[in-house]
């Protein structure tokens, strides 16, 4: 589902004139095969931020290959790169980046306008998800109505409402108290086991990470492959 091949990219620091180039992500070829979990772990500064923006395709890296689903996506434009991670990724943020003026229902529903999916349509569709994510009673609700784990459900939510394939998370419990992250990796598992989602998560916590299937650990730009000996 997803072959990373020589993948490497270099940011400029210093001042103007007197760039200086540092590597952050060094020679990386990985895949991640349909219907797993996949954690990237790793220390802040190692790569892991980068390395998913290069996957969602929200930057282009400097060498190598990228494809999803058979879709060589670094070759694409801007353009491209948008509907393509419309209709192939779901997105779970650590600070949940909802719409402050937007009820739950509201933001799940985002995507779906996006789509030009019909009002009825985006209703049905809506109420689904926010029930099978246990939230439909408090669809009406605005996101500060709502506890940090009813927050993450309401972008776990936004993120399955378009059926995507994978799903990119990026910390998802790192605003979350100890039992509330329980019940959102129980929660991915599930989603995982039952809908059949592919999840790439990048995390620093090897809670998060013991959920994986197979865990990749980066340092300094590079992957190590860890295969995962158990899975809860």
């Amino acid at each position: 589902m997803i072959h990373v091949k020589n993948v490497n990219h270099t940011f400029l620091i210093g001042k103007k004139g007197k760039e200086k180039k540092v590597p952050v992500l060094k020679n990386l070829s990985f895949d991640v095969q349909q219907g797993e979990i996949v954690a990237v772990v790793g220390k802040s500064g190692s790569g892991k931020s980068t390395l998913l923006n290069t996957l969602a395709g929200f930057m282009s890296p400097e060498q190598g290959s990228i494809l999803i689903n058979g879709q060589e996506t670094v070759k694409l434009n801007e353009t491209e790169r948008a509907a393509f991670r419309l209709n192939n990724f779901g997105f779970i943020f650590q600070n949940f980046q909802l719409m402050p003026g937007l009820t739950a229902f509201e933001n799940v529903e985002l995507p779906l306008k996006l789509k030009g999916i019909s009002a009825k349509k985006r209703k049905v569709t809506v109420l689904q998800i926010m029930k099978k994510v246990g939230l439909d009673s408090v669809s009406d609700h605005y996101p500060n109505e709502l506890s940090g784990g009813q927050q993450q459900r309401v972008s776990i939510a936004r993120a399955l409402i378009t059926s995507p394939p994978i799903l990119l998370a990026d910390e998802p419990t790192g605003s979350l108290d100890s039992e509330t992250e329980q019940d959102i990796l129980l929660l991915i598992q599930e989603l995982n086991q039952t809908m059949g989602i592919t999840f790439v998560i990048i995390t620093h916590d090897e809670e998060v990470a013991s959920i994986a299937h197979r865990k990749l650990k980066m340092h300094d730009g590079e992957l190590r492959k860890e295969d995962m000996s158990h899975v809860i």
